[in-house]
């Protein structure tokens, strides 16, 4: 039997080492060879994803890139190409869809699928995980690990397990014999000290962990122990929850060096106003409020914060708004700069009941400017002081 009838079933979908499988799967020199995401060896930046041939040799996520380069001197180390992951992730999406309405990212490249009474449409979890693996692999040619469990707690661990590529089932008569002997580590919500304070009481598995008395667990644990302990029996009642409206949206650059040139520190605003502006209009978004984000060496950050009178979704109105309050810093903080960004947010799906004609223009001719990127790609149109600076070719570290 695929799944007993009536009982809850939930998919963990994980796209495996996401960003450096999709610079293996444009350039297929690279298959084989150990694929650090992140920038240049040298720079200042963190890891953003190593491939399964790097990490042998100790090389992780969020690991300091020049870390990873003493680890791994051989390594191809690849700038971040957000764009094109997202570009991916979309894709991996639409084919979650297909499989049921309720699906909940947690990443560009994770997800919980709730498959719970399936079996009439696709013949049980069991039988859509396979072909969901499947369908991956054949639309976008990449890996995914899955975990089938009653429970989202339970999924996530499975998936994780056997990784690469792999599909690992946990049913429901069998959570308590799979998470028993897991060690400590694997336990959402406890770090290196927690496992290590737990081993330091003799806890060392989910089985201890689960049996052990509460009062002996707190000094390690703080006020989290029972909760820790419904999850160590494989108890979460959490439901699949479908994605919601984002709260913000934002994109940064961290420089290589730090920068003190005004023009290309201009430049930089113009790409992060574009960048912004863009996923605004494919979300359907006006924002009411922009934040500017500006770090110094050593790490001392400075936000200001701009509302707009018309909800805005132009690169202009973002600009604007972003030029006057990196103009309006501070006295003093002229310094040189490390890292720029900018965040919509207070958002607004409407369109305006009476828009001025030249914020109308605006955002006529920016949606041109997308159809004209969705078909032939993103730098098909680029802004003059993006070009000039050599902005739109990664100046550093990128993230939104």
């Amino acid at each position: 039997m695929d799944w007993p009838e009536g009982a809850r079933a939930v998919l963990h979908v994980d796209m495996d080492a996401f960003f450096a499988s999709v610079e293996v799967l444009d350039d297929p020199s690279l298959r084989g060879r150990p694929v650090i995401v992140g920038g240049p060896k040298d720079a200042r930046g963190v890891v953003s994803a190593a491939s399964y041939e790097a990490r042998p040799h100790g090389v992780r996520s969020a690991m300091p890139l020049r870390t990873a380069a003493r680890l791994c001197p051989h390594g191809v180390f690849l700038p971040v190409r957000m764009e094109r992951y997202a570009e991916v992730s979309r894709r991996v999406f639409a084919l979650l869809d297909r499989f049921s309405p309720l699906v909940e990212p947690l990443s560009v490249d994770e997800a919980f699928l709730d498959l719970s009474g399936s079996e009439r449409l696709l013949g049980g979890p069991v039988a859509a995980a396979r072909a969901l693996r499947a369908a991956i692999a054949a639309e976008t040619g990449l890996t995914a690990s899955v975990g089938v469990a009653p429970n989202k707690f339970v999924a996530k661990i499975a998936s994780d397990l056997r990784k690469p590529d792999a599909l690992v089932v946990v049913r429901p008569d069998e959570v308590e014999a799979f998470l028993a002997p897991l060690p400590v580590e694997r336990m959402w919500g406890i770090g290196p000290r927690g496992a290590g304070a737990l081993r330091a009481l003799g806890v060392a598995t989910f089985r201890a962990l689960a049996r052990a008395e509460p009062e002996r667990l707190r000094p390690a644990l703080g006020s989290g122990v029972e909760a820790l302990q419904a999850l160590a029996r494989g108890r979460d009642e959490r439901p699949v929850v479908c994605a919601s409206a984002p709260k913000s949206v934002g994109r940064e650059i961290t420089f290589p060096e730090d920068v003190r040139d005004a023009a290309a520190l201009h430049a930089t605003l113009v790409h992060l106003a574009d960048r912004v502006a863009s996923r605004l209009r494919r979300e359907g978004l006006r924002a009411r409020t922009l934040t500017l984000k500006v770090r110094y060496a050593p790490f001392r950050t400075l936000t200001r914060r701009a509302t707009f009178d018309e909800p805005a979704c132009t690169t202009a109105a973002l600009l604007d708004a972003a030029a006057a309050l990196f103009r309006d810093r501070t006295p003093g903080a002229r310094e040189p700069v490390r890292l720029l960004g900018l965040a919509a947010s207070g958002f607004s799906s409407q369109g305006l009941l009476f828009p001025s004609p030249a914020a109308e223009r605006g955002a006529r001719l920016e949606a041109s400017v997308d159809r004209v990127r969705e078909r032939f790609g993103t730098r098909a149109l680029a802004r003059g002081a993006v070009l000039g600076s050599g902005t739109g070719r990664r100046r550093g570290g990128e993230g939104s």
